[in-house]
């Protein structure tokens, strides 16, 4: 575990600052100080308080922006301002969306490691759709349109899509209702949305040193438990929180020759993998031996004892991005191997 905070740590300075480098020379992708404009722009970060928020923050505060973050419990130690809301109704708070350059940011939405119990999913929903909601409602009432909006979505919302090869313009199934059930009403509720430009930005799994999911299965590789899940051909998606912060960053206009269109962008890299293939990688990357596999079964009763969600590790989707090519976007971290060198 220190060594994930220590990695952490190190990850946060090599991002907030200009030039960055990876252990092994210069970032060739477009960072924070490759900023396209003169002056700062405003962005309000809806949800800004967790950990992706914070990066958020973090990165685009370092290079003068002026960040606000609607949260309704303030935290002192994010070094951000902060105004009240209740992610429920428009208040006072929806003053933060005026001005001609102001962007949002709506990450807003109860976290997805938890029982899929009918009232959890209930819950998962509404976390995500109401302070949506609320947000559109306040951009209408704007004297004029929000510059830029990111909305938050997830490419869970393909739910366990086997084999099929999903992209912005893959139609939605039915699904998991602890996925689709939760994620297509989400980016329902983005409808209506008063803004020049804005992305529905589906994320896949973001490997950074700090997120619980990359801390578990380190942790589970190092005591000789990181061996495949289930069968272990379910798809992983996933991207280098360095490079899902670089299409944060060209989204809100602030790339130079990147330009992102309005609509659905999938946030992945273009070489997902599969879990037994994530799990070699972090053995190999961690000098651990060979580890025998999870059976679907066992890891449905530790998810019981862990009070989690086992869909989240036995289903799985192959989600890439035919946008951001055409943009020009490149990926700093495009292969597993390049992110978890850079990460571990």
């Amino acid at each position: 575990m220190s060594d994930i905070l220590s990695a952490g740590k190190w990850l946060e300075l090599r991002l907030w600052h200009r030039h960055a480098r990876t252990r092994r020379g210069v970032v060739r992708c477009t960072r924070a100080a490759d900023v396209c404009l003169d002056v700062g722009v405003k962005v309000v970060l809806a949800g800004g308080s967790g950990l992706l928020g914070r990066r958020i923050a973090e990165d685009l505060g370092a290079s003068g922006h002026d960040v606000v973050i609607l949260t309704r419990r303030p935290n002192s130690r994010l070094g951000v301002r902060q105004v009240v809301w209740n992610g429920d109704t428009v208040g006072d708070w929806a003053r933060e969306l005026e001005g001609p350059d102001t962007a949002l940011i709506n990450l807003a939405g109860k976290l997805v490691d938890c029982r899929p119990t009918a009232r959890n999913i209930a819950e998962l929903r509404r976390s995500r759709v109401l302070p949506t909601w609320a947000l559109v409602q306040a951009s209408k009432q704007l004297t004029a349109p929000l510059a830029h909006w990111i909305q938050a979505s997830t490419t869970a919302i393909w739910s366990d899509a086997g084999e099929t090869h999903c992209n912005e313009t893959t139609p939605l199934p039915v699904g998991l209702p602890q996925m689709t059930g939760v994620a297509a009403p989400w980016e329902a509720a983005f409808d209506g949305a008063n803004t020049v430009h804005g992305v529905i930005l589906r994320t896949s799994i973001v490997l950074d040193p700090q997120s619980f999911a990359l801390a578990r299965l380190v942790a589970l590789s190092r005591y000789g438990l990181g061996g495949r899940v289930g069968d272990g051909r379910q798809w992983v998606s996933w991207i280098h929180v360095a490079d899902w912060l670089a299409i944060v960053r060209a989204c809100l206009g602030l790339t130079p020759g990147v330009t992102i269109p309005s609509g659905v962008i999938v946030a992945a890299t273009a070489h997902p993998v599969r879990n037994r293939e994530l799990m070699k990688a972090l053995r190999t990357h961690l000098r651990r031996p060979p580890a025998p596999p999870t059976p679907a079964l066992l890891l449905k009763l530790g998810a019981l004892v862990l009070r989690t969600d086992p869909a989240l590790g036995l289903t799985g989707r192959h989600a890439t991005s035919q946008v951001l090519p055409r943009a020009g976007f490149e990926f700093a971290f495009p292969t597993m191997d390049s992110a978890l060198s850079d990460l571990l």
